[in-house]
């Protein structure tokens, strides 16, 4: 008699080990793997550049690990699945929860398809510690703030569970309609990308790599030296936590046991807090579907705005004449990823010094980011624009040159990304427009040449964001 066939259809859970959807459907018998690239149901959520970048290179490993029998399909999920299923005679349909609001809308009309057509259609959780509708308030409303929902919410909730090993017998088939990982045609003609791929090992072994590394060099004094762009203080997780080539019960279980043996408690529980800043996010989009596009402070609905595409480009490419902005975000061009540090600082600054939308920031970050995540990017944009959740306090501005000064004290990271300063000397590195015309000369600096001048004043546009956020507090006339 033949095996029943499962199918598991991968999403952002492009690996084999902790993958609950996966193991339920080798379980079941022989496993048709599939990914779909969905453009069709995801519309103005469809994933950007850095993100489709990576995901050609995480697929290509994933098949690899699945001795190339990985089936690829492009479009429509509600008819893609239901072809697939019936192409190969499949009895049962797997696949780990999704959250985005087009996702989780997609996702409950091809299970009721499947399941009228006699097919079981599971659903399982493999990105999150906990389920967003598992941690709530005493009165059962959602947490809008992070510190409870993590140290009250999260830690008196279920403990996440242990991770499963990859199945020991996993025999997967091929499909005939796998139109293969190139038909995606992910991977810009430009060739910009390329810069990107030295940066990065991408797949299930890098992220475990990658994980390793930190744990052994950068975990031990996290909590302090997270904040320094130029030390190896950070995961880097971020990417491949996205695409689920680490989960987070991977993570959780590993640093708990390392807290066990006696790793320094104060940087283990920080970091594990970021973790769960990410389950935060998820929670807030879980419940407010519109975190991409609506303030969740209704009062930032009137907040004057400029509209300056100048100045928005110049943020964009790294030329604002702020050398710590520009560091970062030529740090995300170059690299597809930015320290979280700098995302708070040069966030600030477009929402704040530039006066510009979140939306332009928000945006952005989407196309180039690798780690590019609807929670965790709208939330963190309506987070330092003040209108979200928890969120820093409108008078909270970043100074682009203290923060430099603080967490850069020795320019390291900024003379990397922005080498038209490297021979600038400390006192100015950060400030350039205010050194002296013998100091510029002797730096080979020019300014408003070789690197411009400050696109705003700090002093004065925070002065004027003050007065405009002012302005949300005062009742309409």
């Amino acid at each position: 008699m033949a095996n029943s066939i499962s199918i598991h259809w991968f999403r952002n859970d492009l690996r084999l080990a902790d993958n609950p959807a996966l193991s339920a459907a080798a379980a079941a018998g022989d496993v048709v793997p599939v990914y779909i690239l969905d453009d069709e149901n995801a519309g103005i959520d469809a994933m950007g550049a850095a993100s489709r970048w990576w995901l050609h290179h995480s697929l290509t490993a994933l098949d690899k690990s699945l001795g190339g029998h990985l089936c690829v399909l492009r479009g429509d999920a509600k008819t893609l699945i239901a072809e697939l299923a019936k192409s190969v005679g499949a009895t049962e349909v797997h696949w780990n929860r999704c959250y985005e609001p087009w996702r989780i809308a997609r996702d409950s009309v091809i299970k009721t398809q499947l399941q009228e057509s006699g097919i079981t259609a599971t659903s399982h959780n493999g990105s999150l510690l906990w389920e967003p509708w598992d941690v709530k308030k005493d009165d059962g409303t959602p947490y809008k703030v992070f510190t409870p929902f993590y140290r009250k919410g999260c830690m008196k909730a279920a403990p996440p569970r242990a991770p499963i090993a990859a199945p020991s017998s996993l025999n997967t088939i091929a499909a005939d309609l796998n139109v293969g990982i190139g038909a995606l045609e992910l991977l810009p003609d430009t060739g910009w990308n390329k810069a990107l791929d030295a940066h990065w090992v991408i797949g299930e072994a890098g992220a475990m790599n990658r994980f390793t590394s930190f744990v052994d060099d950068g975990l031990v004094g996290y909590k302090d030296g997270r904040n320094f762009p130029a030390k190896q203080n950070v995961s880097r997780l971020s990417p491949y936590l996205h695409w689920g080539e680490i989960s987070p019960h991977q993570i959780w279980a590993s640093v708990q046991s390392h807290m066990d043996a006696g790793l320094p408690t104060r940087d283990a529980d920080h970091f594990l807090s970021e973790i769960g800043w990410r389950e935060f996010s998820y929670s807030l989009l879980y419940h407010n579907p519109e975190l991409r596009r609506r303030n969740l402070q209704p009062k930032f609905d009137k907040f004057p705005w400029h509209d300056d595409a100048d100045a928005l480009a110049r943020w964009q490419r790294g030329m604002t004449g702020y050398p710590i902005v520009d560091a970062a975000m030529r740090e995300l061009w170059q690299t597809g990823y930015m320290h979280n540090r700098l995302r708070m600082v040069v966030g600030s600054f477009l929402v704040k010094n530039l006066r510009l939308h979140w939306h332009h920031g928000e945006a952005w970050f989407w196309d180039c980011l690798a780690d590019a995540d609807h929670a965790n990017n709208s939330a963190s944009w309506q987070w330092i624009a003040g209108c979200g959740a928890d969120a820093a306090p409108y008078f909270r501005v970043f100074n682009p040159i203290t923060q430099g000064v603080k967490f850069d004290e020795d320019g390291a990271f900024t003379r990397h990304y922005v080498p038209e300063l490297a021979a600038m000397p400390d006192k100015y590195l950060f400030n350039p427009w205010e050194a002296p015309a013998e100091i510029l000369a002797a730096a080979g600096v020019t300014l408003g040449d070789t690197y411009p001048q400050p696109v705003v004043d700090v002093k004065l546009s925070r002065e004027a964001a003050l007065e405009a956020f002012a302005m949300l507090k005062q009742p309409d006339a």
